[in-house]
């Protein structure tokens, strides 16, 4: 471990049975946690928990939780659709098996939007809530194109497999700036430019595909996110330019006039990627400063 992590026992706990079992994990003591500094909730989504395990290791001022959203990880898997609704009724469950009052939250990308989702239904779960690159459509110039997009790329999954709809999912996620109206029109990518195979292997259980379109197509409570005022922080990378989850961050922070906080790095800034490399220890630091 460096000198800015810290290495805890981890205890792994199952909250639910059957399909709604959802598995989370503590890293430290539970009884550490205090009014000032309460148990901190990582999560993303569909990223499990071992892609929060970098800045897990980082907070080292209290308890952290993790947990592997429905449907990815070491949870149950399936073929259905997932909500928003689902995700954020999970995370009250963990929350509530946890027994410690209410936490800290940061949530990424899906997992932000189920943050949010999570403020609207159960507010009094969360002291102070930190989400980071919503990849939202409402309120976005361009947020007719992007669905229009996800659901061709929800019925390329359909018909094709997995990969030939992640190689429509990458190029849209990395696109810097609002989708031109023909967007659609631009011939179908090659999964092999991605490093992916064509070949479709049968499967239907992808737990980011499951959650489209759900995800992209949530709308806002702005009533309960401004009844949050300053425990409510959004949060956008400093190299993550207009990209479709930076500007989700930006259109939520206008909506319900709150500032944007610049956090290091990119969308995935809290971890490191083979050739993404992000900066988990100034994400640490920036992540503790906005806490207080």
């Amino acid at each position: 471990m460096s000198e800015n992590t810290v290495e805890r026992t981890v205890t792994t706990l199952v909250a639910g049975t059957g399909d709604d079992a959802i598995t989370y994990d503590i890293h430290g003591d539970l009884a550490a946690a205090t009014a000032q500094r309460p148990a901190l909730f990582l999560f993303a989504a569909p990223m499990d928990a071992g892609g929060l395990a970098l800045l897990a290791a980082r907070i080292t001022d209290r308890p952290v939780v993790t947990y592997d959203p429905r449907g990815a990880g070491r949870n149950p898997v399936g073929t259905a659709d997932i909500t928003v609704e689902q995700h954020a009724a999970d995370l009250h469950r963990v929350i509530a098996a946890l027994e410690a009052g209410p936490v800290d939250a940061f949530g990424s990308s899906g997992g932000a939007v189920n943050l949010l989702a999570l403020l609207a239904a159960h507010p009094d779960d969360v002291r102070i809530a930190v989400v980071h690159e919503p990849p939202l459509a409402e309120n976005l110039p361009d947020g007719a194109t992007v669905l229009a997009a996800v659901a061709d790329m929800k019925r390329t999954y359909a018909a094709q497999g997995d990969g030939a709809a992640m190689a429509k999912f990458i190029p849209l996620v990395m696109f810097d700036g609002p989708l031109p109206d023909d967007y659609l029109d631009q011939p179908a990518p090659d999964p092999a430019m991605f490093g992916m195979s064509s070949e479709d292997d049968g499967g239907r259980t992808s737990p980011l595909l499951r959650n489209m379109p759900a995800t992209v197509d949530y709308r806002i409570d702005v009533d309960a996110l401004q009844a949050m005022g300053d425990r409510l922080v959004l949060a956008a990378g400093a190299e993550s330019g207009e990209t479709f989850a930076a500007r989700g961050a930006r259109s939520v922070a206008e909506a319900v006039g709150r500032p944007v906080a610049e956090f290091p790095s990119h969308h995935a800034g809290f971890t490191e990627n083979p050739g993404q490399p992000g900066d988990p220890d100034g994400f640490a630091v920036r992540l503790r400063e906005v806490l207080g």
